[in-house]
């Protein structure tokens, strides 16, 4: 089981590389490159949206968020293209990460910090 799950990991890192490969295409059709990117950007983001020292919740983000974005990013990009990207990914030696996805998770961390000032200031 544990070999099992291992093996399920090593795909979806790999997928998520064929996504970032997608998402720079200009083939790529344009909802499909905006699914891949924004899936590519928090699964390559070296921080969590949801820390996963938070129990449970730390890690169902990881669990469902990456699996469902990449699931639908699948859906919208031509079987052909996402074959492709899969070869351009296994080439690529070192994982790519992602500046904007760092930035993106830091900047709805500010807000929501930002909110919740907000809240207890006027409540």
């Amino acid at each position: 089981m544990l070999a099992r799950l291992k093996g399920w990991a090593a795909a979806l890192k790999d997928e998520v590389v064929a996504l970032y490969v997608a998402a720079k295409d200009r083939r790529t059709p344009f909802l499909a490159k905006l699914v891949a990117g924004a899936t590519a950007a928090y699964a390559l983001s070296p921080i969590d949206l949801i820390p996963d020292f938070i129990p449970v919740i730390g890690l169902l983000d990881d669990l469902i968020l990456v699996p469902l974005g990449i699931w639908l990013a699948m859906r919208l990009i031509p079987t052909e293209l996402m074959a492709e990207y899969r070869e351009v990914a296994a080439r690529i030696a070192q994982r790519p990460t992602s500046p904007v996805g760092l930035l993106l998770v830091i900047a709805l961390w500010m807000m929501a910090i930002a909110l919740v000032g907000l809240f207890f200031l006027n409540g």
